[in-house]
């Protein structure tokens, strides 16, 4: 299998925000399903682990519809078939960091790891 080179897997990581990341106007499930392997591995606080697609982006779309502005990213690293991106979210009770981790495989995100505080989450009225 060829390897997936960092210019790829930054034009993935851009699209796959691109979907999103500024709010339900631009939610886009079905660009966000040719984007994700069909046995995606999820990760995060409250979802725990998860496999495929179609629950992901069902949970991205309840996080998305909170949002009160467009998630601001912090830092963004990619390298290979791998990607790390720290952003702050506006969400019903305020500001929040998240953390996201992807590796690609085939031109799709293979796993995704979510990292936040989900205590801080609910507390702020998250869902």
């Amino acid at each position: 299998m060829r390897r997936t080179t960092t210019l790829e897997t930054a034009a993935l990581v851009s699209a796959y925000y691109g979907s999103w990341q500024n709010g339900i106007s631009s939610f886009n499930a079905a660009s966000l399903q040719e984007m994700l392997a069909e046995d995606l591995d999820f990760e995060a606080s409250i979802a725990g682990k998860r496999r495929g697609g179609a629950g992901f982006i069902a949970g991205l779309q309840r996080f998305v519809e909170g949002l009160k502005a467009p998630i601001s990213v912090q830092q963004r690293v990619e390298a290979a078939d791998l990607a790390a991106v720290l952003y702050d979210a506006e969400i019903p009770g305020g500001s929040m960091r998240f953390a996201e981790f992807f590796r690609i495989e085939g031109g799709r995100i293979a796993s995704l790891k979510l990292l936040y505080n989900a205590a801080q989450y609910r507390a702020l009225g998250g869902r």
